[in-house]
């Protein structure tokens, strides 16, 4: 298995270059201080400070169970911090600790019972998680070996361990790394971007027990305040729609590729154009109907893990490649690998 190694972090950069441009002294201050961080990180993959064992020295079980481990970072920037709650340990009373334990749990939990897979390398790798990391830092990331949680500045951002999509999503980073490695640039690193953004919402409709009708597609709900006008981080029902904010602007997503996005910024707008697959996804889940993490879900899942999906996969390659296991799960002729290929052509991503 590759080696979990790359830096994704929920807020992408052009939010906080925003803030920067258009915020108070004190929204621009944290912003900038994140920004940096951010940064640091692309060109330096792996944050500062000591580190937890490798992952090829962390202890794996084949046990049906998480095996958590949640440090704080007191607000430093020293990982993993201090332990203060261990697997099966009762809750702490520390609201971050607390969900950052529970939503592990529930993401495991969700990849046990639904796909048969063994925490995020199938070998039963111990999900560390490490909260209160840094001064009001407004991101949350995967580094390749562990979960860590800003507790965001209270304006813009809430605490980061507040939606369970958004952890998910940070972890299903590296489930993406183990299969597909699919490199973070451009289409593929949007269809990276896409992929947790699909099992985050996956994880969180499995959890409220939702089906495609009910679920309102939102990844982020909750991390935006009360004082800036938006739902969301990104609306996979419509791209586009999520905020629309003095300080943030407008949710920047296109939904379809004739509104693709050609940048140099945002490794060639991989948190831009992942609304494209984001909703090509919806629209497969709800013409299905019922559970999506029962159709269309385990269609993306046969799909992550398949030997042909390269690295540097397009869209198309990509599409093509869903239609196929569809065809293999489903049938050539069934209306779930027909709804797919529809929803791939409804955001003007072909197949031949």
């Amino acid at each position: 298995m590759p080696r979990l190694g790359s830096f994704n972090g929920f807020i992408p950069p052009y939010i906080l270059s925003r803030i920067i441009d258009h915020g108070g002294e004190h929204q621009r201050s944290h912003a900038l201080g994140t920004l940096s961080h951010v940064r640091s990180l692309l060109h330096n993959p792996g944050p500062p400070g000591v580190r937890q064992a490798p992952l090829g020295e962390l202890e794996r079980t084949d046990d049906e169970r998480a095996q958590r481990s949640i440090y704080d970072a007191k607000q430093g920037m020293h990982l993993p911090g201090t332990l203060v709650r261990k697997e099966g340990q009762a809750a702490v009373g520390d609201i971050a600790v607390d969900e950052a334990y529970d939503y592990l749990g529930a993401t495991f939990d969700f990849f046990w019972h639904v796909l048969g897979r063994n925490s995020i390398d199938n070998r039963g790798l111990p999900l560390v998680g490490t909260v209160h990391y840094g001064q009001q830092y407004q991101n949350a990331f995967w580094n390749g070996e562990q979960m860590v949680f800003g507790d965001g500045d209270g304006e813009i951002f809430n605490r980061f361990t507040i939606a369970l999509d958004v952890i998910a999503h940070e972890l299903v980073h590296g489930v993406t790394e183990s299969e597909a490695g699919l490199v973070y640039v451009n289409q593929s690193g949007a269809l990276n971007e896409s992929v947790s953004d699909v099992f985050g919402v996956l994880v969180k409709q499995y959890s409220l027990k939702q089906t495609a009708d009910q679920a309102d597609w939102l990844i982020g709900e909750g991390l935006l305040t009360d004082k800036i006008n938006g739902r969301a981080l990104r609306s996979m029902a419509e791209p586009g729609t999520a905020y629309d904010d003095p300080l943030l602007g407008k949710d920047p997503q296109p939904g379809h590729m004739r509104d693709f996005i050609e940048t140099r910024e945002d490794n060639g707008g991989v948190h831009l154009n992942s609304g494209i697959p984001n909703r090509a996804f919806y629209l497969a889940a709800t013409a299905i109907g019922g559970y999506a993490w029962e159709g269309v879900g385990r269609v993306w899942y046969d799909t992550l893990c398949d030997s042909r999906l390269t690295n540097d996969a397009d869209f198309s390659a990509f599409a093509r490649l869903t239609v196929l296991n569809a065809s293999h799960r489903f049938g050539a002729e069934a209306r779930e690998t027909q709804a797919i290929s529809d929803a791939w052509g409804g955001v003007g991503v072909y197949l031949t």
